[in-house]
């Protein structure tokens, strides 16, 4: 009785462990896109465009994921909030992109990052990235998994920040080459 009663407890720390360290970033800093934008076909400075992607207010083409597009846009701005996936009142970042998967493609997807990564992806190389694709981070503290964003184009990708909430941030952002862990594209 008394070594069920250990495993019991033994299980319920394991748990709450991985749910504590689970999508928690450092802060981050502002975008910096790079200057090859020029694909959107117009001449706006680089601050006019870095507002347009946090916005995501962008010029897309026949072959950008509308739907996607327009649901992550519904989110930015939403504040963090651990173990919530809310829209506009709070969410994490495994909560957002769990959220949007089953919206956009009507996909369930794990409720943690690296869950999500080892049972719902299947790894790509990062100069191999397509819209939709997911990206992982690790905090620094380990090499494991805690973060999540879904990758849209030209290194951009948008996530829940535990600092700023849902933002787009840039894959050549400092903390995120650091941070940089591996990408995945969702199966269905």
């Amino acid at each position: 009785m008394a070594s069920v009663k250990t495993r019991h407890i033994f299980i319920y720390l394991l748990v709450l462990t991985l749910a504590v360290s689970s999508c928690r970033t450092k802060k981050e800093v502002a975008p910096k896109p790079s200057t090859s934008h020029a694909t959107t076909g117009d001449n706006k400075s680089k601050d006019s465009l870095n507002e347009q992607w946090k916005r995501l207010d962008i010029p897309l083409t026949r072959h950008d994921n509308k739907r996607l597009y327009a649901e992550l846009k519904q989110w930015l701005g939403t504040p963090y909030k651990y173990a919530a996936s809310d829209k506009g009142r709070g969410t994490d970042c495994s909560g957002m992109v769990m959220m949007v998967y089953k919206a956009v493609f009507d996909i369930k997807l794990e409720r943690n990052s690296a869950r999500i990564f080892e049972r719902n992806c299947r790894k790509v190389s990062k100069d191999k990235l397509r819209e939709a694709d997911l990206v992982f981070f690790n905090n620094g503290k380990s090499a494991r998994i805690t973060h999540v964003g879904i990758y849209l184009k030209d290194g951009y990708f948008v996530h829940a920040s535990s600092s700023r909430g849902v933002i787009v941030s840039h894959l050549t952002e400092r903390y995120y080459t650091t941070h940089y862990q591996c990408a995945g594209r969702v199966i269905d």
